[in-house]
C-alpha cells in the first residue's frame, strides 16, 4: 500500500503557526479548508509523511503478518467487559511484540515511510507504550518480572542515547540511540515528545516499587534521567517554553509553545522539575497567553472553555491526560473535566449531524483526530473533516463518554471488524466515503486506547502519575486544585 506524501513545508508551517499563535493558511483549526499535521502529531506526522509500505518485523518470534491475520475469525458475541479486555490486550501487542528488539522502545509506526524503516523509534510514543506495559502487568498478561526487566532495558538504553540538556529528540535509532532528524533543522531536543516520555517514566517509577535489584535499578535510572532535564534552558530566557533546541541549529526552529493544545503536560512537568524547574510565570504568561487559549463559546449547543473553535482534534484531550487526572482538576482558566468531556461531545455531535454527508457517520461511528488518511496524514476535526474516522478518537475518550465510546467500539469491532481489526488492534483510520481502510498502526494512536480504557475502568495510570511527589508539587505551584492533590 502507498499513501500520498504530506508536504513537509506545510508541516513546518503548521508547527510554526501553533507556537506563534498565528495559524498558517493550511491549518485544520480555524475552520478553513486545508490539510495539516497534528501538533504533536508532528510526532507522527513525519511518521506519516512517509510513503507507506509494509515491512517484515524484526522481533523474535515475528508476529504474524497482517496478511495472515484472519479478522473474520475474531471472537464474537462478547460482553462489554470481555470486549474491553480483548481490545486492550490485542492493542498492547504493538508495544510488546513489535517493540524494537534492541532497545525495547516503541516504533513510530508499523510501516515504512519516507525512506525510514523499522529502526525509527519515537520518544513520545514510547512514553505511551510504557504506560501500556503497566496495564499489561497489572492485568497479568505479562509477569511483573518480565515487565520490569523490559523496562530496565529501555531506560538503560535511554541513559546512553543522545540527549540535549537532558531532553531527547523526537526520533532515535532504536539500535544505536543516535538521533534521527525529524526535519532538516529539527535534529536535536524535542521538549514535547520528552514530556510524553516522562509522563510514562514517572508513572512506571511509581508502579515498580518492589524491593529487588531490578526494580530499584529501574527507579534509580528513571530518577537520574528525570533530574537531568534542564527545563529552564528551554525558556530561551523568556517566559514561555520552546519546543526545540539543537546543537547544530540552536533556536532556529523558534517555536514557543502556547495553549491550548496537547502540551499541557509539558508545562506541568517543567514546573515539577527538581533541579531545573521553571517558574509559575512561564505557565501563566507563556502557555496561557495566546489568541487561541480561551474560548467560552458554544458549538452544537455545548460550551467549550478553552482552545480552537470546535475544539480541534481529540488528541488534545488525550495525550496530557494519560497520567494527569482531569477528574476535579481545575485552575484559574478551566475545569479540565468539563473541557475534555465537552470537547469530546462537540466532536461526536458533529459526526452525528454530519453536515458534509460523509458515508457511515453517526451515533456509533464517530471520532475525529490526527491520523493517517487516504491522501497521507491529517489532523481531523469538525473544522477539518474529510470523512476519516480514527478509532483512537472515540476509544481514548472512554473516561469522558463511556456510553458513546462503547457504542463506537461495538460498531468498530462487530460491524467493521473484518476491515479494521488486526493483530495490533484496530487500524489507524478509515474513510468509508473513499472506501479506504488503513493498513498502518501508529504508536501515539495505539497507546492512548489501552491507557484511557484502563483509566475509565480502574483509574490506574491516573492514580500512579498523580502520586508522584514532584507532580503534586508542580501542580500546586501552578495553582491547580484537585481532590487528587494532597492537602487540597
Amino acid at each position: 500500500m502507498s499513501d500520498t506524501l504530506v508536504n513537509m513545508s506545510d508541516t513546518l508551517d503548521y508547527k510554526r503557526g501553533i507556537s506563534s499563535g498565528k495559524l498558517p493558511k493550511r491549518t485544520a483549526f480555524t475552520g478553513s479548508p486545508g490539510k495539516t499535521c497534528c501538533l504533536l502529531g508532528l510526532a507522527l506526522l513525519v511518521g506519516v509523511a512517509f510513503n507507506v509500505d509494509s515491512y517484515a518485523q524484526k522481533r523474535k518470534p515475528a508476529p504474524a503478518a497482517s496478511v495472515e491475520f484472519n479478522a473474520a475469525a475474531r471472537p464474537k458475541n462478547l460482553d462489554d467487559s470481555a470486549l474491553l479486555d480483548l481490545v486492550q490486550k490485542q492493542t498492547f501487542r504493538y508495544f510488546w511484540d513489535f517493540a524494537h528488539p534492541v532497545s525495547g522502545l516503541s516504533r513510530e509506526r508499523s510501516n515504512n515511510a519516507y525512506s525510514y524503516g523499522p529502526e525509527v523509534v519515537t520518544t513520545g510514543g514510547t512514553g505511551f507504550g510504557i504506560m501500556a506495559v503497566i496495564v499489561a502487568t497489572e492485568r497479568k498478561w505479562i509477569s511483573r518480572d518480565s515487565a520490569a526487566r523490559f523496562m530496565l532495558k529501555m531506560v538503560r538504553f535511554l541513559h546512553k542515547s543522545d540527549s540535549y540538556h537532558g531532553v531527547f529528540p523526537h526520533w532515535l535509532n532504536g539500535a544505536t540511540g543516535k538521533t534521527i532528524p525529524f526535519s532538516r533543522k529539527d535534529d536535536g531536543a524535542d521538549l514535547v515528545e520528552t514530556s510524553f516520555l516522562f509522563q510514562g517514566l514517572l508513572t512506571a517509577r511509581q508502579y515498580f516499587n518492589g524491593d529487588n535489584a531490578t526494580e530499584r535499578d529501574l527507579r534509580n535510572i528513571i530518577s537520574w534521567l528525570w533530574n537531568d532535564i534542564e527545563w529552564d534552558w528551554f525558556t530561551n530566557n523568556q517566559e514561555v517554553l520552546y519546543w526545540h533546541w539543537s546543537p547544530n541549529n540552536g533556536w532556529a526552529m523558534n517555536f514557543p509553545v502556547r495553549g491550548f493544545n496537547e502540551c499541557l503536560i509539558m508545562y506541568v512537568l517543567a514546573a515539577s522539575g527538581e533541579r531545573y524547574p521553571v517558574s509559575a510565570n512561564v505557565y501563566h504568561r507563556g502557555w496561557a497567553q495566546s489568541n487561541f487559549f480561551k474560548n467560552g463559546k458554544e458549538f452544537y449547543g455545548i460550551k467549550l472553555p478553552l482552545g480552537f473553535d470546535y475544539g480541534g482534534p481529540l488528541f488534545f484531550s488525550h495525550y496530557s491526560f494519560l497520567g494527569l487526572d482531569p477528574r476535579g482538576l481545575e485552575d484559574q482558566y478551566a475545569d479540565y473535566w468539563e473541557q475534555n468531556r465537552n470537547h469530546t461531545l462537540i466532536n461526536r455531535e458533529h459526526c452525528v449531524r454530519n453536515p458534509n454527508n460523509f458515508k457511515g457517520y453517526g451515533a456509533s461511528n464517530w471520532g475525529l483526530t490526527a491520523s493517517d488518511t487516504y491522501h497521507g496524514y491529517d489532523a481531523h476535526s469538525p473544522s477539518n473533516d474529510n470523512g476519516t474516522i480514527t478509532p483512537t478518537a472515540a476509544l481514548s475518550a472512554f473516561p469522558y463518554t463511556p456510553e458513546y465510546s462503547m457504542q463506537a467500539l461495538k460498531h468498530f469491532y462487530n460491524e467493521l471488524g473484518d476491515k479494521i481489526w488486526t493483530e495490533y488492534g484496530f487500524v489507524d483510520a478509515f474513510n468509508e466515503t473513499q472506501n479506504w481502510y488503513a493498513k498502518s498502526h501508529l504508536a501515539i494512536d495505539q497507546g492512548p486506547i489501552i491507557v484511557m480504557i484502563e483509566n475509565y475502568r480502574t483509574g490506574l495510570l491516573w492514580k500512579l502519575f498523580m502520586s508522584a511527589p514532584e507532580v503534586q508539587k508542580g501542580l500546586k505551584k501552578l495553582g491547580f486544585k484537585s481532590p487528587h492533590i494532597s492537602g487540597d
